[in-house]
Formats: C-alpha cells, sequence, structure tokens
C-alpha cells in the first residue's frame, strides 16, 4: 500500500480513482465492509481505490483534552488497512485552515481538483466541512455537477446493535476482549518500540519492556495478561500494565509496561505487538514497593495460570 501525507505529495498518477473518507479509528468490521465495497466500485470501474482519513483526528484537534481514546494511532491504521488490500491511503494534516474549510470547497479542491475522484462511499453518518455542513445529500448534489457518484453504506451490526469505534473502546474498558475480537474481526493489540526506562521493574524482580503509546488517551487502563511478539515473529507470554504508575511517581504520561515470562533478551528499539487476553486488575497506588512486588507476584501467577504456562 502506497502512504501519502498530504495533498503536495500527489502525483499526476493519482488523479482519477474511487474513494471513501473517515477516521476508521480500530479498522473494525463496519469499516472492513466499506473497504470491501470500495474495492468491488474500483474493479468494475478500473480505478485505484483510495482511504482517505485525518491526522489528528477531528475530535483530537477541536477538543484535545476530551477527545475519546485512540484505538489505533496512525502506524497501526495504516498497517490494518494495508492488509484489507487497499492500494492508497492519504492522510490529510487537519489544521486550521483545513478546519475552516467548507463543505463545497473540499469536494471542489480536494475530491475532484486533486484526486479526480470517480466515486465517494461514505458511511450513514458522515458530515464534513466548516461546522459539519456537508451530509449525504449535499455530495449527491455536487456530485452530479462534478460527474462522481456517491453511495452511502448503511450501518454493520453485531448483536443488533451497530459496530462502530465508541462501542468498541466501551467494550475494551470493560475488558471483554473476546466481544471486541468479534467487533475488530481481530484481536485488539497496541503496537510500539521498546524504549530505555528508569529500570524500576528490573529492581523489583519483574523487568519490563517499556512502549510509549504514541496517543493522547489509551482505550485501557490497568493490568492484562498479554501475548506479545515482535517483527522476527518470536512469541512471548507475559503480564503488562498501561497507567501512569502512581505508587512509583510516574507522572501523567501513560506508559505501556510489559514483563515478559522467561526472557532475558535486550529488546531496546524492538518493535512490539503486545495483544491483551484478560484484564487483571485495574492500576492503583501501593503504600510501599514490597506491597507493589508482591502484587505484581500475583498478577504474573494469575496470568500465567490464564494462559496455561
Amino acid at each position: 500500500m502506497r502512504l501519502i501525507r498530504g495533498l503536495a505529495n500527489l502525483t499526476p498518477a493519482d488523479h482519477g480513482c474511487v474513494a471513501t473518507i473517515g477516521n476508521f479509528d480500530g479498522v473494525h468490521l463496519g469499516h472492513r465492509a466499506v473497504f470491501q465495497r470500495l474495492l468491488e466500485i474500483a474493479a468494475l470501474l478500473n480505478l485505484p481505490a483510495t482511504v482517505i482519513t485525518f491526522e489528528p483526528q477531528p475530535l483530537e484537534f477541536f477538543t484535545p483534552t476530551t477527545a475519546p481514546a485512540r484505538l489505533t494511532r496512525l502506524r497501526e491504521k495504516a498497517m490494518a488497512i494495508a492488509a484489507n488490500h487497499i492500494p492508497r491511503l492519504l492522510v490529510l494534516e487537519f489544521t486550521p485552515r483545513f478546519a475552516a474549510m467548507r463543505a463545497a470547497e473540499f469536494v471542489t479542491h480536494v475530491l475532484v481538483e486533486q484526486l479526480g475522484i470517480r466515486f465517494l462511499l461514505v458511511g450513514d453518518d458522515f458530515r464534513f466541512g466548516y461546522r459539519r455542513e456537508g451530509d449525504f445529500q449535499l455530495l449527491n448534489t455536487l456530485g452530479s455537477i462534478h460527474g462522481f457518484a456517491v453511495e452511502n453504506l448503511h450501518r454493520i451490526e453485531h448483536g443488533n446493535e451497530r459496530i462502530s469505534s465508541t462501542r468498541i473502546r466501551n467494550v475494551l474498558a470493560q475488558g471483554e476482549f473476546e466481544l471486541a475480537q468479534h467487533l475488530l474481526g481481530r484481536s485488539y493489540s497496541i503496537c510500539g518500540r521498546v524504549q530505555h526506562g528508569d529500570k524500576r521493574g528490573r529492581q523489583l524482580g519483574f523487568p519490563t519492556a517499556n512502549v510509549y503509546l504514541q496517543r493522547r488517551v489509551s482505550p485501557l487502563r490497568g493490568v492484562y495478561a498479554v501475548q506479545v511478539r515482535n517483527t522476527n515473529d518470536e512469541h512471548w507470554s507475559g503480564v503488562a500494565n498501561i497507567g501512569q504508575r502512581p505508587t512509583v511517581g510516574g507522572g501523567l504520561r501513560e506508559l505501556l509496561e510489559v514483563h515478559l515470562f522467561d526472557v532475558n533478551d535486550d529488546l531496546y528499539g524492538q518493535h512490539l505487538e503486545v495483544t491483551f487476553c484478560l484484564r487483571l486488575r485495574e492500576e492503583r497506588h501501593f503504600h510501599s514497593l514490597n506491597e507493589l512486588q508482591t502484587q505484581i507476584a500475583l498478577d504474573v501467577a494469575t496470568a500465567r495460570a490464564y494462559l496455561k504456562l
């Protein structure tokens, strides 16, 4: 898949396509239905399929302190979209100028002049442009003027309830990983590169691989039994904590710490995928490091038993 960062990186070969637009956070089964339909139309028209998304996501721009937790950062999102055989991903930077763009200008400047769009597929709740003034009806009107077709893909459901990023966030927060897997079409995981930390886990007898979350808010917080793999497809089991480490004064920044069972390898710089299997408990403050150490030992024993180690 070709990743295109911004309109300035479009080439003449990118003009003429079929496209869909959205946040696609999580790249769940609803999004995958959109991509499948887009690829069907692309094959009929003999045009490349293009997914258009935004960075940051609009709510992260407008309300950064209250924006919803991010299911997938850009790298994870791009990998999941590529796995659905989409040939092109266009990432538009959501800037103040972009936020002020009127809906009609977005259609004429971005979709028509820059992309030469021939077909646009959107979700049933799609809104766009300044103050969300654009909707499906406006797209239909402008499409008839500029010569592109518009289709509205209706809601995809699981258990008589719409599959949405919001629903998946709620499911993950409750530790319902089996249901999350049904909604996503895959197990939920977080990816990142192992960074140097304060070596506190090693001092406690439970060394950890520290992964920065690269998102404002994580959809998970607490302690979990996990499965981990690296880019060499090596697999390990472990226990992970996501949070601010209140007992050791970790600060406000959320961090993913993973203790891998029976592993002494140097993992610094490696890219890990951490898949969450069972929520063990919530993060909390302990009165002493000895109390924390005792609880970690219990977490490790519980995780080993659940993972049948």
